[in-house]
């Protein structure tokens, strides 16, 4: 293993980016096993903590294989062999499905508060790992369309295939670890738990109140 678990991660992660230490940065996770990550970045880094919402586009008959993604806008990334054999009326379908998911995870995060904007800011969005890079590169082009001054994604482990796409969307990747032999995330950590909502809500409600002066980082 290369990872005991998300929180080791996150520190080494942080590690590697405290050169944005006083940029106060915007730390977008992606839900949920990012957000217990980037709790741990915001802190360390001094920034401020919210999530960037993405959902796979799961191939007919197969809803854990991914041939694309979407935001909350409704902007849509597809993989590059998914032209050809996935009909557009099931894109259509498919993609409306998951932003109705993505609607409803916004108003259970964020219920009181309006998403925080990255605009004209470093901007590191975090994921605890990356397969395709489909889901990475959907949140990097939303993030990006809103006029970041700096966009980074930043992850604990990666195929090199997929660091490289993913480094054409981004202005700086950081990626802990780059195996070749990679069959899914969680082979690289001692425990992958599961992350649910109910977590995520609890570390975003954390994440707007006010620091105590000298709290330490987890």
């Amino acid at each position: 293993m290369l990872f005991e678990n998300r929180a080791q991660a996150a520190r080494q992660l942080a590690e590697r980016l405290q050169a944005y230490a006083d940029a106060r940065p915007l730390i977008l996770a992606i839900p949920r096993g990012a957000v217990p990550m980037a709790q741990i970045l915001a802190e360390r880094l001094h920034g401020d903590l919210d999530v960037v919402l993405v959902r796979k586009l799961g191939a007919p008959g197969n809803p854990e294989l991914a041939i694309g993604s979407v935001d909350e806008l409704g902007h849509t990334y597809l993989g590059p062999d998914t032209a050809g054999w996935v009909d557009s009326s099931y894109i259509d379908q498919e993609r409306e499905k998951q932003m109705d998911v993505l609607r409803r995870r916004r108003a259970m995060y964020t219920p009181v508060r309006p998403p925080i904007s990255p605009a004209d800011r470093v901007a590191i969005v975090v994921d605890d790992g990356i397969a395709t890079g489909s889901t990475m590169i959907a949140a990097l082009r939303a993030v990006r369309a809103q006029g970041p001054a700096k966009l980074v994604a930043a992850t604990a482990v990666a195929p090199p295939s997929t660091v490289r796409r993913i480094a054409a969307e981004a202005d700086e990747v950081i990626c802990l670890a780059t195996p070749v032999d990679f069959a899914a995330i969680g082979q690289f950590f001692a425990d992958f738990s599961q992350v649910d909502d109910a977590e995520v809500c609890a570390i975003l409600q954390e994440a707007t109140r006010p620091r105590k002066p000298g709290a330490a980082a987890k």
